[in-house]
């Protein structure tokens, strides 16, 4: 059972210190408020200094020490890397990279996975350990390894990959027939002709360069499975000595090597390190957060490490800002997070981390600006007390996560390269996250039921019966957004045959005709046609308001809104949308460059009139730009929302939504830029009840009149408990903002009391938590 309390503290390295720094150690993180120590992460030549020789004096007199002065333990096994005798006795256990180099002893995570030395006495260390230490009080959870990741390519991996394809093909026809082996003669007619896909085998130029996509991602997903075995070992070492201290390790956030969710089940909570690239990073933490808790079915997460003011990895190390480290800090409480702890609690005298950021930097002062930001926090969160603990977030959002399709969309070839899985996905992500939507981040096979929204942005594979789930969803009232370059692969990376192009398409009711890409810094202009994607009327019944239909038409004229514009038709109008054909040639006009061929289409907005900015209303003066890659498309059973202004395509829709049982199926074919993607959030969201009192007026024009206070850094999360509800509103801008008030309740940090609706100014960097009792859940969102 963890302990009722939000846990602070970080990383500990006492053995890298004599003893007499322990205890100013110790009176420092009294004076911070650390109630939480992380040991042993890296100890293993310590521990065992010879094979088969344990040695834990130095580790008991540490825990002594961190027992007396009454803190809780988080304990690793020290297995994230090797002490130097175990390759020399070993060899084994060395890694084969990529480029097929047998490694020499050095670094960290150095170690084979599937390696029978490595985890014969990893697994023997951490039961060493479960014997001296399982079920100790002051121990709370048991921390396994460390930061899993690196992949290895030698012998004993390829005899493993092939004991586990045996165990998922079962023969090898079944074999051939996934991998599509009749292409470039690839047929394989023994187990033993399988060689691991490297840059000696497969791929061409790099690790996303492959002949076979199929034989590539099956050795992803078996490396993954290969480092799960690792911890899985020494947990079951853990097991059978402590039954009941909760088991984890910590995950590194959207990394693209690991399937976390493959990992989940195994985990007792989930836990990650939070290192963002820079320091606008707020909405791919957000995400990031909300896939932790993803992990395990949106139960509360821990932040493992983060900085308390700087990295050491990288060519440019910024410091944090004054308030960013407590501003991201409380982000991942608003995500939740029941535990934040730091990387590293005293800096290291040497190495490759010296510079590393620490609570306790080498001067060993707490007077310095960072000591005094842990300080001020760790006195919040003990304020805090145990309010928020255990407290899950309410959102009616799904967002659906999936490694498989970000590794097939990442090595595939033929389309667009520079499109990334992760920039798309945060595009859909960002649009919610600036109208405090809570969002949970879901694996595909996810239980959908309780979603009154559902994004599956690039979901390049299908597996299992997620389209008929998605079905189930917009029949029932739902509302499923989805788009480019979705549901093209099988779980084997090879096309799905179909006539719409896409099974995804053939749900969103529409025809896939081609897909263009473009270069970097070329744009598409994209223009919304003035239908809502949901319309006033009354959804129940399906009654509408006006609906306009579009379809590419033959000898360069189009239909639009229920009459034909030929090419060299134009004017102008209130509420008309204006989409440029192009330059009419073979070559692209430059980024940004105005576009002043014939050829203008003329659309109408559909809604007979009336002002923009209600709720309900059109949006046809919102607009955008779609990039890098830009599908075709024929409506068959569906309604034109945007339209491509420009290319050899231009009139043909870029968004579409088809009404489907009481819901609906909403289809972006580019990657839309922010404009866009905030306008389809945001009656999306109006039309479920889901955008908060601080969102911005529908159908305002972002580029002439601003953004509204969400779109400027604040934003606004939820947890609950069954007596308490907690509304999070950070601002992450460089000034103050004022905006209303999103729940009624205290401030637990300021004192301050608010009504829904009522103005309140946030500092810049500042926090505030509202809290009510139960009744802002009562009356808005259903749990």
């Amino acid at each position: 059972m963890l302990p009722k309390e939000v846990l602070y503290g970080g990383d500990y390295n006492p053995e890298q210190w004599p003893p007499r720094v322990w205890d100013e150690d110790q009176a420092a993180f009294d004076l911070a408020g650390i109630n939480t120590l992380t040991i042993n992460v890296f100890s293993w030549a310590t521990l065992e200094p010879v094979e088969g020789s344990y040695n834990f004096t130095e580790l008991d007199r540490i825990i002594g020490r961190i027992e007396q002065a009454d803190r809780h333990i988080v304990l690793a096994t020290s297995t994230g890397a090797m002490p130097p005798w175990l390759p020399l006795n070993h060899p084994d256990v060395l890694r084969t990279d990529f480029e097929g180099r047998c490694h020499v002893y050095g670094q960290r995570h150095n170690a084979c996975p599937s390696s029978p030395s490595f985890r014969e006495r990893s697994v023997a260390l951490a039961e060493q350990l479960a014997i001296h230490y399982g079920g100790r009080e002051s121990i709370i959870a048991w921390h396994i390894g460390n930061e899993y990741g690196g992949a290895c390519y030698c012998r004993t991996c390829a005899a493993g990959f092939r004991v586990w394809l045996r165990e998922r093909y079962g023969d090898l026809d079944r074999l051939n027939d996934a991998w599509n082996t009749s292409f470039w003669s690839h047929s394989y007619t023994d187990w033993a002709q399988i060689m691991p896909p490297n840059a000696l085998s497969e791929h061409w130029k790099g690790e996303d360069y492959t002949a076979f996509q199929g034989t590539t991602l099956d050795y992803r997903r078996f490396m993954t499975d290969a480092l799960l075995d690792c911890f899985l070992g020494e947990k079951e070492a853990i097991r059978r000595h402590d039954a009941n201290t909760p088991v984890t390790t910590n995950f590194m956030g959207l990394f693209r090597p690991i399937d976390y969710f493959r990992w989940s089940e195994h985990l007792d909570f989930a836990s990650w390190d939070n290192y963002p690239p820079d320091m606008h990073s707020e909405v791919r933490m957000a995400l990031t957060h909300d896939l932790n808790r993803g992990l395990k079915k949106g139960q509360p997460f821990w932040v493992m490490e983060q900085t308390p003011s700087r990295t050491a990895s990288r060519d440019v190390n910024p410091l944090k800002r004054p308030g960013v480290m407590g501003l991201w800090s409380w982000q991942a409480v608003a995500h939740g997070a029941d535990a934040v702890l730091f990387f590293q609690m005293r800096a290291s005298r040497g190495a490759c981390e010296k510079y590393h950021g620490a609570v306790i930097d080498h001067s060993g002062r707490t007077d310095t600006r960072t000591f005094r930001e842990v300080a001020a926090l760790g006195a919040q969160f003990h304020d805090l007390a145990d309010l928020t603990i255990g407290a899950t977030t309410p959102a009616r959002v799904a967002l659906i996560w999936d490694w498989d399709s970000w590794w097939a969309w990442e090595m595939t070839d033929g389309v667009n390269r520079h499109l990334k899985y992760m920039d798309l996905v945060l595009s859909y992500y960002r649009a919610f996250w600036k109208l405090g939507v809570d969002v949970d981040v879901v694996p595909m096979d996810a239980n959908l039921t309780k979603y009154d929204i559902v994004l599956a942005p690039l979901m390049h594979m299908i597996k299992g019966d997620i389209i008929d789930r998605l079905q189930v969803v917009a029949q029932r009232g739902g509302t499923v957004v989805t788009g480019l370059m979705s549901g093209r692969v099988d779980e084997s990376d090879n096309a799905i045959l179909c006539h719409a192009g896409s099974v995804l398409a053939e749900l969103a009711g529409i025809q896939i005709e081609e897909v263009d890409a473009a270069e970097p810094g070329y744009e598409v202009g994209v223009q919304f046609v003035g239908l809502s994607v949901w319309p006033q009327g009354d959804s129940s019944t399906g009654k509408d308001a006006p609906l306009a239909r579009l379809k590419v038409g033959a000898a360069g004229s189009e239909a639009v809104g229920g009459r034909t514009v030929s090419s060299g038709e134009a004017g102008e109008g209130r509420g008309m949308v204006k989409a440029d054909r192009g330059h009419g040639g073979n070559e692209r006009p430059a980024a940004g460059e105005a576009v002043g061929s014939p050829g203008i289409v003329e659309a109408d907005r559909g809604d007979g009139g009336g002002e923009p900015g209600e709720r309900g209303d059109s949006v046809g003066c919102v607009s955008c730009v779609g990039s890098l890659a830009m599908e075709v498309l024929t409506p068959l059973e569906t309604d034109t929302i945007a339209v491509y202004g420009q290319e050899y395509y231009v009139g043909a829709p870029a968004v579409t939504r088809r009404r489907v049982g009481d819901g609906a199926v909403v289809y972006i074919a580019t990657l839309l830029s922010e404009a866009g993607m905030d306008a389809i959030a945001r009656q999306v969201a109006d039309h479920h009840g889901l955008a908060g009192p601080s969102a911005q007026p529908l159908g305002i024009d972002h580029r002439t009149t601003g953004a509204s206070p969400l779109a400027q850094g604040i934003e606004i999360t939820h947890r609950h408990t069954i007596d308490n509800d907690f509304t999070f509103i950070l601002n992450h801008s460089d000034a103050p903002v004022t905006l209303t008030a999103p729940a009624n309740g205290t401030d637990l940090l300021s004192g301050a009391t608010y009504a829904t609706g009522q103005a309140m100014t946030l500092a810049s960097k500042a926090v505030a938590v509202i809290h009510g009792p139960g009744q802002n859940r009562r009356e808005g969102a259903r749990p």
